[in-house]
């Protein structure tokens, strides 16, 4: 059974498809499913943001064919771990969890460097540096995640 981790942002544009891509190519995908999705609805259906998929691109991975999707509370049940980008997020996914179980599920992405509540910031009204930094991010705590749940 694949262990699947979901990662989260606002509109599944910019950050989330950036850890979904990120974690996939440091993961074998016979054992694990990596997925992303966002707490709002304004872009579903849609690609990813294109400077998301050129600042991947640079890293030899890629998301173009990632599709944005919306969180939703039956999310618990299909994933072991999800990891928000930011606590306005997180509280949104805290809201729809039924129990303790399910809120166990969810953790700060950035919680798996240091505990300190850290956020990835939104790119999107920034210039490519902040992708290039958001990156950078992400792929380190890809890396921590990925030992962690390999182990």
């Amino acid at each position: 059974m694949k262990i699947k981790i979901l990662m989260v942002c606002l509109g599944n544009i910019c950050r989330s498809p950036l850890a979904e891509g990120i974690l996939q190519s440091k993961l074998d995908p016979e054992k694990y499913l990596v997925k992303s999705c966002g707490t709002s609805n304004y872009h579903i259906g849609e690609k990813p943001d294109v400077r998301s998929i050129e600042v991947a691109k640079k890293y030899n991975i890629d998301i173009s064919k990632q599709r944005a999707a919306q969180f939703k509370s039956s999310d618990f049940d299909t994933y072991d771990y999800i990891y928000p980008m930011d606590i306005s997020n997180y509280n949104n996914i805290i809201k729809l969890a039924k129990n303790d179980i399910e809120k166990g599920k969810v953790k700060l992405i950035l919680n798996e460097l240091s505990n300190e509540n850290l956020e990835v910031p939104d790119p999107y009204y920034g210039g490519e540096q902040g992708f290039e930094n958001v990156y950078k991010m992400l792929d380190e705590a890809c890396n921590s995640i990925a030992v962690k749940i390999s182990e």
